[in-house]
């Protein structure tokens, strides 16, 4: 079976801190009274025994009358009174008592010739009862106990050493928040990172370690952003340059081709420099996926509303069923192109049964863009969410290139969405995209 250890390193440090801190003080304790207090109570129970054995002789030297009223004065008895018992049973309350009391006794008896047990009082009043000699007769005295017996100075110990556990478990505390809080802050960085974000720059100016890492970060993050300027310059440079030779080609087709001359070749023409555009388009579409477009409070409900419309001036109608959604931030234009790929890609390949609901639910808003169609089911279309993938059903249409559910994705993402694909009731498909109510910076 194997250890449960704690999730956080927080909760690992800190356990592992009071383990250590446990140890040492037990350690420490077990020294103290194996090689401080055991020797220091035996000699006192050494001086004890002699002490009772010069009043033993004392007593068995005195007149018997004298000495029976020397044993009376200290409680004499021919027996120990009821209470009194041989070895006293430990208690956990007063251990550290308990263990000096047992090392004095035993340590008494041993010094003690055999015929003077010793016996332990306990109660209110803790007195040490020892069978002495009064003129030939065997009787029972009290004699106070030593205070090498009591527990003097070990309980203030304890405390003490329990005071400094828990001071240096809170100290260990304090110092594992404070190493925390800027592995938190790069938690957080790298979550706006993977989201598509320009994380704030982390402090350098804690620990080397955590530095170090802090640094190392921030410079992955200033390479991945001059990566996508690069790659963003590149395609819109590629783009220009495509676009202007295939704008004279455009011209020069409509200068050179006499009207109404084989228009079919012209229209077949026409239609691949249309799909070169296209794709160049959805190539830019990806780089920049609005990740510049400053996020500002809108109406979903009034975007979708306007897209509904313009496909219905299109000739496809959509179906609306528009919940109550209160204003949230996202990015007008991305928004915009994420629903139009949705919708675009509902028509082209469901063509029936089009539909968009919107919903508020938890702290989600919901945009459901749903189709009759019987083309690809939700766990094939979860996989092309990769770029540059296409389905079976998309070999029939030309001008793609497998970007069009990568960019939804990577808007949703942006958002702090997602995108996910179901069934939908009935036959079809639904594409739902998840947008967080209370994100006011996207």
């Amino acid at each position: 079976m194997r250890l449960a250890l704690p999730r956080s390193l927080l909760a690992r440090n800190i356990a592992l801190l009071v383990g250590l801190v446990m140890l040492t003080q037990v350690c420490s304790l077990i020294v103290l009274l194996h090689f401080v207090q055991r020797p220091h109570i035996e000699r006192a129970a050494i001086i004890f025994s002699d002490y009772v054995k010069l009043l033993d002789g004392v007593f068995a030297a005195m007149p018997p009358d004298e000495g029976r009223a020397a044993a009376a004065r200290l409680g004499g008895q021919a027996q120990p009174p009821e209470h009194v018992v041989q070895d006293p049973h430990p208690s956990p309350i007063r251990i550290f008592r308990t263990y000096q009391r047992d090392v004095f006794v035993d340590a008494l008896q041993r010094y003690l010739p055999p015929d003077m047990p010793v016996r332990w009082q306990t109660g209110d009043g803790e007195r040490l009862w020892i069978r002495v000699h009064v003129a030939g007769t065997p009787s029972w005295i009290a004699l106070p106990v030593a205070e090498d017996a009591q527990a003097s100075g070990i309980t203030a110990a304890l405390v003490l050493s329990v005071a400094f556990a828990l001071l240096a478990a809170l100290t260990g505390y304090l110092i594992q928040l404070h190493i925390n809080r800027p592995l938190q802050d790069l938690a957080r960085a790298a979550r706006h990172l993977s989201a598509g974000e320009a994380p704030v720059p982390l402090p350098t100016d804690g620990p080397t370690e955590i530095a170090q890492v802090s640094s190392a970060f921030n410079q992955m993050t200033q390479a991945l952003q001059q990566a996508d300027a690069t790659r963003t310059l590149m395609l819109a440079g590629v783009s220009h340059d495509i676009r202007t030779p295939l704008t004279k080609l455009r011209l020069a087709m409509a200068m050179a081709i006499p009207r109404g001359a084989d228009e079919p070749f012209v229209a077949s023409v026409e239609g691949y420099l249309d799909q070169i555009d296209t794709i160049l388009q959805q190539f830019m579409d990806y780089a920049g996926s609005g990740e510049r477009e400053v996020p500002e409070p809108g109406d979903l409900n009034a975007l979708v509303s306007q897209l509904a419309a313009d496909f219905a001036g299109l000739g496809h109608e959509f179906e609306l069923s528009l919940g109550d959604i209160p204003a949230i931030s996202f990015r007008p234009v991305s928004l915009m192109r994420l629903l139009m790929n949705l919708m675009q890609n509902a028509v082209v390949y469901g063509r029936t049964g089009l539909f968009i609901h919107t919903w508020a639910e938890g702290k989600s808003a919901y945009v459901a863009v749903c189709d009759r169609g019987s083309g690809l089911g939700a766990e094939e279309l979860e996989q092309l969410k990769a770029p540059f993938s296409r389905g079976r059903n998309a070999r029939g249409h030309s001008g793609g290139t497998g970007l069009g559910l990568a960019i939804v994705e990577r808007i949703a993402r942006l958002h702090g969405g997602s995108l996910q694909f179901r069934a939908r009731d009935g036959g079809g498909l639904e594409a739902v995209v998840a947008l967080p109510l209370d994100r006011h910076s996207a």
